[in-house]
C-alpha cells in the first residue's frame, strides 16, 4: 500500500476545517466546547505527530484543566503551541537544541502572556531548529520536521514545528518568532500567513532585548488573514505601541488603490527561481487588474550598499552563533553544553572570529538600514516580492549534518528577501499566493513601511478574496 506524502488531521471533529475565529465563534456561540476543542486538538497531534515530528514538548493534561476555564480573549478557548525559545511556566526551554536540558521554566515568558491574552490554551512547545539559526527544522542526529504538503520536504524554519501543525489542521494558529524570515519561510514553506510586525509592535523577547541590534519580531501563523488582524489587533489592546501608530482591527480591504514595488531581484549574486519568478509575477498582475498601480523596483537599500548589507547580516548572525556557543551558559541556560551544538551554531561561531573586527561597522550600518528602508516608501505604500528565492528543498538539503561549509552556501542561496526587514526593523507578511508544479506551497511576501500593518493586512485581505488559498485537503 502506498502511503500519502501529505499528511494532515483534518476532520469532522470539534475544530472541523474552521480558523481560529471560527473555532472562538463556534465555542461562543456554544456549538462546541473549549474542552471539546482541545480534545479534539489533542487527538489529532496523535494522528499526525509521528509523522510530522512537531511537537516538542506536549503539556496536554494541563491544556485540558485549562479549557474547564477558557478566560477571555478573541480566541478564547482556542488550541496552540508554543515555539521552544519562549518561555512558558512549568515546560523546559531548550531553543531546539541538545546543548540544552532546561529545567522548566518558573514563568511566562512577557510575550507568552501577551499571546495567551488572546484566550489561547497552549498545547505545549513546538519544534524549531538549534537556537533558530537555519531556514530548515532539521537535526544533526535527530529526525526532521517534515512539511505537511509533502513529508519528504522542508517545513522552513526557525517557526517550523508551528508551521507544521497549523498546515496539518492540529491547531488553526501557532506561535512563531522571526530573526532573518523565521515568521515568514515556515509561512511560505507550508501555505500559511505569517505576519512580521513593525519592530517594537509587540513585547520584545529578553534575549532579543540585548541584541545591538535587535532583529527578533513575535507573532503567529494561521490558516487565515482574518486570524492573523484579529491576534494584532488583541496584542495591541494588551500592550499598546506608543511609538508606533495604531493598527487596530482590519476586517477588510480599503477602497484606496496603492502604489505598489515590485521586487524581483535578490541580494547580488542570488538568482529567483522560475516557479517562484511566475508566482509573484502572477500576484503582481492581480494586483495590477485590482486597480493597484504596480512598477518594478530595485531592494530598498542604496546600490552601493546592498553588498555591505549581505555582508553585515551574515556577519551579525555569525555574532549571534559566537554569542551561543561561547556565552550559552550565562545567556540562555546553565545547562548549555557547548560540545553538543551542531555544525551550523559552531561554524556561525568560527566564522565570526575570523571576521571579528567587522562587528563595529557591521552594527551601524545594520541600524542604518532602518532609515534606508523608511526613505524606500516615500513614493510607494507596498513592496511585493518573493519570500525566498528558490522553492521548499527537500529534507537534508539544508541539513547541519551537510556539515558549515555545505550548508552556508546554501542557506544564503535560499534566504535573500527576509532579513532586510529583521535589521530595519520594518512589518511584512508572507501569504500562499503560489504552488510549484508538484502542489507545493509558494509565499509571496509584501511589505511597508514602519508600523503601516493596516495597508499589508487591508491588502492581503483583497488578495485573499481574489486568490483563495488552496487547502491540503484539496485534491490537486
Amino acid at each position: 500500500m502506498t502511503i500519502s506524502k501529505r499528511v494532515h488531521a483534518f476532520g469532522d471533529d470539534a475544530l472541523g476545517d474552521l480558523d481560529a475565529t471560527g473555532v472562538a465563534s463556534a465555542i461562543e456561540s456554544g456549538d462546541i466546547s473549549a474542552v471539546e476543542a482541545v480534545d479534539a486538538a489533542i487527538a489529532r497531534a496523535g494522528a499526525v505527530n509521528a509523522r510530522l515530528n512537531a511537537i516538542e514538548t506536549p503539556d496536554f493534561d494541563r491544556a485540558r484543566l485549562r479549557a474547564h476555564s477558557p478566560g477571555v480573549g478573541v480566541f478564547a478557548g482556542v488550541p496552540t503551541f508554543v515555539k521552544d525559545n519562549t518561555d512558558v511556566a512549568g515546560l523546559p526551554t531548550d531553543h531546539g537544541s541538545l546543548a540544552i536540558n532546561s529545567t522548566p521554566a518558573h514563568s511566562n515568558a512577557g510575550f507568552t502572556d501577551q499571546l495567551l491574552s488572546t484566550g489561547l490554551i497552549s498545547l505545549g512547545k513546538s519544534t524549531m531548529p538549534e537556537f533558530g539559526f537555519n531556514a530548515s527544522t532539521e537535526f544533526e542526529t535527530l529526525p526532521p520536521t517534515c512539511n505537511p504538503w509533502n513529508t519528504e520536504f522542508s517545513s522552513g524554519a526557525s517557526s517550523g514545528g508551528s508551521a507544521a501543525l497549523v498546515a496539518a489542521g492540529v491547531v488553526p494558529i501557532a506561535h512563531a518568532n522571526d530573526g532573518g524570515g523565521s515568521i515568514r519561510i515556515p509561512a511560505a514553506t507550508c501555505g500559511l500567513v505569517g505576519l512580521k510586525p513593525t519592530r517594537g509592535r509587540e513585547i520584545f523577547d529578553a534575549h532579543a532585548s540585548s541584541m545591538p541590534v535587535n532583529i527578533v519580531s513575535n507573532g503567529v501563523l494561521t490558516r487565515t488573514v482574518r486570524d492573523t488582524a484579529a491576534f494584532l489587533a488583541q496584542v495591541e489592546r494588551y500592550r499598546p505601541a506608543p511609538q508606533l501608530r495604531p493598527v487596530g482591527l482590519v476586517e477588510g480591504p480599503a477602497k484606496r488603490r496603492l502604489r505598489i514595488g515590485l521586487v524581483m531581484r535578490s541580494l547580488p549574486g542570488i538568482p529567483v527561481d522560475e516557479d517562484t519568478r511566475k508566482a509573484v509575477e502572477n500576484t503582481a498582475r492581480i494586483l495590477a487588474d485590482l486597480g493597484h498601480s504596480v512598477r518594478e523596483i530595485g531592494l530598498p537599500l542604496p546600490e552601493k550598499e546592498l553588498l555591505a548589507f549581505q555582508d553585515d547580516f551574515q556577519h551579525y548572525w555569525s555574532l549571534l552563533g559566537f554569542a551561543v556557543q561561547n556565552f550559552g551558559k550565562w545567556t540562555l541556560d546553565p545547562s548549555f553544553d557547548r560540545s553538543q551544538t551542531d555544525a551550523l551554531t559552531r561554524g556561525l561561531s568560527k566564522r565570526f572570529i575570523r571576521n571579528f573586527w567587522k562587528t563595529p561597522q557591521t552594527i551601524r550600518r545594520l541600524r542604518r538600514s532602518e532609515a534606508n528602508y523608511h526613505r524606500a516608501f516615500a513614493d510607494l505604500d507596498i513592496m511585493v516580492s518573493p519570500v525566498l528565492a528558490h522553492t521548499t528543498p527537500r529534507l537534508g538539503h539544508l541539513s547541519p549534518a551537510n556539515g558549515f561549509d555545505v550548508l552556508f552556501p546554501r542557506l544564503l542561496a535560499y534566504v535573500a528577501f527576509t532579513p532586510l526587514n529583521n535589521a530595519s526593523g520594518g512589518p511584512a507578511i508572507s501569504m500562499p499566493l503560489g504552488c510549484t508544479a508538484d502542489g507545493l506551497p509558494i509565499g509571496i511576501q509584501l511589505s511597508a513601511d514602519h508600523g503601516n500593518e493596516t495597508a499589508l493586512l487591508e491588502v492581503a485581505f483583497e488578495l485573499e478574496a481574489a486568490q483563495p488559498f488552496r487547502r491540503i485537503t484539496d485534491v490537486d
